[in-house]
């Protein structure tokens, strides 16, 4: 799918009620989740002991972590769209957001994300972003929820 292109509020608005687009799948490698748990001092066992989750862990493998699935959110986004003309962007807030399966190690997600609102706040465009994760191959989401991104345009 080809990268949503915005200019203006105008371009933004256009959008409303609309799905925005689809990102590539990203693997999720046991070393990335291994990184993360590093960088979060979150070494829990069923994130990084993969001989312990072999026998211990319902999964059977290690599961990446909810927020690390959560982090991949602006590297997906920006696979989907590209916000031009912009003083600055806030990430300003996230609603409902649901953890719905867990990732395994090595498999891949991918972000769905539609407009839901757009508010001209004095000039700042404030879109909600109602965004899934999905889990290649997997009925249930890994993780739902809305965005929510001020846009200071130029």
């Amino acid at each position: 799918m080809e990268k949503v292109i915005i200019n203006s509020y105008e371009d933004f608005e256009k959008l409303v009620g609309h799905q925005i687009g689809v990102s590539d799948w990203i693997e999720i490698p046991q070393e990335r989740i291994n990184q993360f748990a590093d960088a979060t001092l979150d070494h829990q066992w069923i994130h990084v002991d993969t001989e312990r989750a072999k026998v211990e862990s319902p999964y059977k493998s290690t599961i990446v972590h909810g927020y690390l699935t959560l982090s991949l959110l602006p590297h997906l986004w920006n696979q989907i769209i590209e916000v031009n003309n912009l003083k600055m962007m806030v990430n300003y807030g996230m609603d409902k957001m649901r953890f719905g399966q867990a990732v395994l190690s090595g498999q891949r997600v991918r972000l769905v994300a539609d407009l839901q609102s757009l508010v001209n706040l004095r000039g700042v465009a404030k879109a909600e972003i109602k965004f899934s994760i999905e889990i290649e191959g997997a009925k249930k989401k890994a993780l739902e929820g809305v965005a929510t991104f001020l846009y200071y345009f130029n």
